[in-house]
């Protein structure tokens, strides 16, 4: 399924440049978004399932190398948009690496099966029954967590020109910086979740994230303020979605069903809170995007605390977060 799902996503990405009308294309973008959903939900999924306990350093493995795309598709879009029809040749090479791995996906042998972490009851009776405090938990966690992250990365340069703190061109260097920063936090995080437990990464990188950012609200108009604020951010958000996820994994049974749901919050709030904060902007300022971010990670915080809370009283679940 993950592979046919994978393939389906490359399929769709050679035919984004061929098409003519507005409409199709939207539905063509549609399609692609659903089945890019199935890879996100299956792969994360799967990871949990292959690894249990000792997931953490191959989920943050895993999102090392969404940072590390986000930052050279860019890159590979630049070199190619010069050359005659070039935008059709950058969607092809990226339709062809995503076949690739379709292709591979397919080889694998049979998936794992979910399994209850250590220590929790392990009976027929319910064992397939979803743990919706914490699942709704981590939806809510990666729902502030993923709209924080969009709505930074998407607005700074907008906010960096707004302000005339940086030119065109040093804003799209700032937001360079940023996901070069990120992709750099992601690589260091692998052997960190090694040594660290998940509760202890994420409380170092939230309260830092925090911390940046009321500098930032205390000297808006520095330059190099900024600079810190886009290179900071980056670097200690990036180990909070996986090793949220893997929280969340090591809680309670992660069924298809329940991964579902947690990603779920991850869509919802790729998609509101950046285009909320698009229109906050607008009607106050640029200004309001560090405020909002900020706000969104304190409630990124609070979920993280229901989290904590929800989790089940087991030993092997307290020793996790110890």
């Amino acid at each position: 399924m993950l592979g046919l799902a994978q393939l389906g996503v490359a399929a769709l990405i050679v035919l984004i440049p061929a098409v003519p009308w507005f409409w199709v294309l939207l539905a063509v973008l549609a399609c692609k978004g659903f089945a890019e959903g199935l890879v996100s939900t299956g792969a994360n999924t799967l990871l949990v399932w292959t690894h249990k306990d000792k997931v953490g350093p191959y989920m943050n493995g895993l999102h090392f190398c969404f940072g590390l795309g986000a930052f050279l598709a860019p890159v590979l879009v630049a070199q190619l948009v010069g050359v005659a029809s070039g935008y059709r040749y950058a969607y092809g090479a990226l339709a062809v690496i995503a076949a690739l791995v379709g292709l591979r996906l397919l080889t694998l042998s049979a998936s794992p099966q979910p399994t209850h972490p250590r220590g929790q009851d392990t009976g027929e009776v319910g064992k397939d029954r979803i743990h919706y405090p914490l699942v709704i938990a981590a939806a809510l966690f990666l729902f502030f967590y993923v709209g924080a992250e969009i709505s930074f990365g998407g607005w700074v340069y907008t906010y960096a020109v707004t302000l005339k703190l940086a030119s065109a061109a040093e804003a799209a260097y700032l937001t360079s910086g940023f996901w070069l920063s990120f992709t750099i936090g992601r690589l260091i995080s692998i052997p960190l979740a090694i040594r660290f437990t998940p509760k202890q990464i994420i409380l170092a990188a939230l309260p830092g994230c925090l911390a940046i950012l009321v500098l930032a609200i205390i000297l808006p108009s520095s330059i190099w303020v900024l600079w810190i604020m886009a290179l900071g951010l980056g670097f200690c958000m990036a180990p909070i979605w996986p090793t949220g996820f893997t929280l969340a994994g090591q809680s309670f049974k992660l069924t298809a069903q329940a991964s579902g749901i947690i990603l779920l919050g991850d869509s919802l709030g790729g998609m509101v809170l950046p285009s909320a904060v698009g229109q906050v902007i607008e009607a106050t300022g640029p200004q309001a995007m560090v405020y909002l971010v900020f706000s969104s990670l304190v409630l990124n915080l609070l979920a993280f605390a229901g989290m904590l809370r929800a989790r089940p009283a087991t030993p092997a679940a307290l020793h996790k977060v110890a």
